[in-house]
This record gives C-alpha cells, structure tokens and sequence, in this order.
C-alpha cells in the first residue's frame, strides 16, 4: 500500500516493540502465535484487519500435499511440512469450536489424460505409505473420468480459523495501518514506518504474500500477485452434493465443496485468463473468470437450480518455483519473511510460519523453503 504525505506527516508516535509481524493472514497470525511460544512479546500490524486478505477469500480447504514433481526429497520435506500445517490447523479450528469437516479430498480427472496422471499419482503415494484410494469412474456422477481420494483432509470456515489462531497468540493487532517504508540502520533495531506508528523493533517478521512487492525491492521478481476468484450459489434443498469432501479438478484450477449452510462454492477459472488475473492485487471479480466458473458450474452440475448469491476475489502470492520463500533481507537482517504460498496458505502457511520464527530467533535451518535456493538456481 501506499501511503501520503497528507495521511502521514513525521508526527506519529514511537512505539518499542520486540517482535513485530507484519500481516493478520493465517501466516501472520501463525508466525504471532510460535514467537508468542518463545517467550517473545508480539505485535502484529496490518493494512486491513485479521484475514481479510487471501485467508478469508479462498474455499477454506485443509488439504495436505504439494505438486509431486519435484524431486523426491523436496517432496517429502514438504508433505512433513504440510501434514503438520493441517495438524496444527485441526487442532486450533477443535480448541476454538470453528467449523470443520473433515470428509477427505477428491481430485477429479476431466480428461482421460488427467486420469492417468491421478493413477500415477496414486501409485506414488501408496509408495511412500500416503492414505488414497484411485478409481477410474466418477464418485459423484457428474461427468468426471476418475478420482483420487484422500481420507484424512477437511475444509474448514477460514475467517473463523484465523480468528482462532489469532486468539491463541495472545498478540496485540494493530490494524488499518498501512505500512509505507522499513529501515534497518543499527545492529540492534528495525524501524518500520507505518501510518498509524513509527515502530522501533528488535525483529521483524514479514507476512505480506503478494503485497510483499509493495514493501520492498527483494520480493519484485520472486513473489507475483495474483488473482483468485469465486462463487457461492444460495442454499440448496439437498445437500451435501459432494459428501463434504474438499474437491478440486483440472489440476487444481478449479476447486469446490459444499458450504456449512448447504451452498455449492466453486473457485479457480483463471486458467484461460493468466495475463488477466496475474500481477494484480486488484481484489475485485473479473466478468471473463465469473463467466467460466459459471460454464463449470453448469457443465458438471446442471441439476443446481438456485441463484448465484455472492462473487468474491482475493489476492494470492505465487512464488517463483511454487514452494513457499522464507529468509532474510539481504540489507536487514533483522527482517525476516515468509511469503510465495501460490495458493496453498492454508496447506503450507503455519508450518513454514514456525521455521521462519525459528530462523529469525535462532537462525535456524527452514530446510527446502529457503529463499536462498532462487539465487542458487
């Protein structure tokens, strides 16, 4: 965000703060709870208020697993990573009565090709002792050629999850405060300038995802903005019409699920709109995206007979390689980062949220997350 000379005139007070997270997304929060762990004192600040960015824009799906293409190492570093994000999810929604289902997953093949690539899929997991199960038909009926499910994944509502974590971090919010400059000009203090405060603080943990391109010069390049789009259709007379189950298809661009209150949510449609929806932090609905969740909506469910009560959109950091960045900046080492989440916050976030407070408290290893790795390759 930026931020004006009218709005901000030198004048704001100083405020001493110990451990400062910038971001009241799920990694933010997240990141507040584990330094709250360590003993360290924390505060949050954020541009809006708690997850009203991304965390609360999305369809609320607890799925562990990343792409298997990467190399296999890579790949089981990271579903440990993810299999602890759910755990430590599941555990906060259970403390805090947030609603949660926890019916599986299903990825569903549109094309026979898709279908083969679930069932090598399938076959990769049970080699590695993953829980799934491949069929060649369509559990739901709906024009689908195949699908792999996986028993142990949940969706959630993730403006409640987020409430909860923030909750158990015991972090003071400061919110509506846009941020507008960082320094690091002693060995010993990060100020960080902001409308609302000037902070002075001994560390500094970034958790800004796509905005993090605003707030400095490092992130340009290796986190992109982009857009993430959705509809809910208002309740319907018979639900669930998918067993509660966190369902995606076409490789994950779209993804959909029964709603608590008996909708139907459907997400994604950005596939054939890349250069629309990409490098933007324009939250709002787009007609071209709307249009083709539409289209999908009515291909595989024409049977829904209700009207589409809300769109929504929200902004999501893609990272250059898909896995998560997580490090220092180079000219403020006080000022650590956990951003890129490519759309899997909720699958990566609080797990890569606790290697990067360790990183900054400890200097510890964050293992495959290190943004290091882009410079090196």
């Amino acid at each position: 965000m930026t931020v004006s000379l009218w709005q901000v005139n030198g004048s704001q007070p100083i405020r001493e703060v110990d451990f400062l997270v910038v971001g009241a997304g799920i990694v933010g929060c997240a990141a507040a709870y584990f330094a709250g762990q360590a003993g360290r004192q924390v505060v949050i600040t954020e541009m809006r208020d708690i997850a009203l960015g991304a965390s609360s824009r999305n369809a609320g799906m607890i799925v562990v697993g990343v792409d298997s293409s990467y190399p296999l190492p890579v790949f089981r570093e990271m579903w440990a990573l993810s299999q602890r994000t759910q755990d430590y999810l599941l555990g906060f929604a259970e403390r805090n009565g947030v609603a949660v289902n926890r019916s599986g997953s299903v990825a569903l093949a549109e094309t026979p090709a898709e279908a083969k690539a679930l069932q090598a899929q399938a076959k990769m997991f049970e080699a590695e002792g993953i829980a799934c199960e491949y069929t060649d038909s369509d559990p739901f009926g709906r024009g689908w050629c195949g699908a792999l499910r996986r028993p142990d994944d949940a969706v959630v509502q993730p403006y409640e999850l987020v409430q909860a974590v923030f909750k158990e971090s015991g972090a003071e919010l400061v919110a509506n405060n846009e941020l507008y400059h960082i320094v690091q000009d002693d060995a010993e203090v990060v100020t960080v300038y902001t409308r609302q405060y000037t902070f002075k603080a001994r560390q500094v943990l970034l958790c800004t995802n796509a905005y993090s391109v605003h707030i400095d010069p490092y992130f340009v390049g290796k986190v992109t903005p982009t857009r993430g789009q959705c509809l809910a259709t208002a309740p319907l007379p018979h639900t669930p019409l998918l067993g509660n189950a966190a369902c995606h298809s076409d490789h994950g661009y779209f993804y959909f699920r029964d709603t608590f209150d008996g909708r139907l949510l459907i997400g994604g449609g950005r596939k054939t709109n890349k250069l629309l929806e990409g490098s933007t932090t324009d939250d709002r609905t787009t007609e071209p995206v709307q249009r083709t969740l539409e289209a999908y909506l009515w291909k595989h469910f024409p049977d829904v007979d209700a009207p589409i009560e809300r769109r929504w959109a929200g902004i999501m950091g893609f990272s250059v390689d898909g896995l998560p960045l997580v490090g220092r900046l180079p000219d403020k080492p006080r000022v650590g980062f956990a951003v890129g989440f490519t759309g899997h916050g909720l699958a990566l976030g609080v797990g890569t949220a606790e290697r990067a407070v360790d990183m900054l408290l400890t200097g510890a290893s964050v293992g495959a997350v290190d943004a290091g790795r882009i410079n090196r390759n």
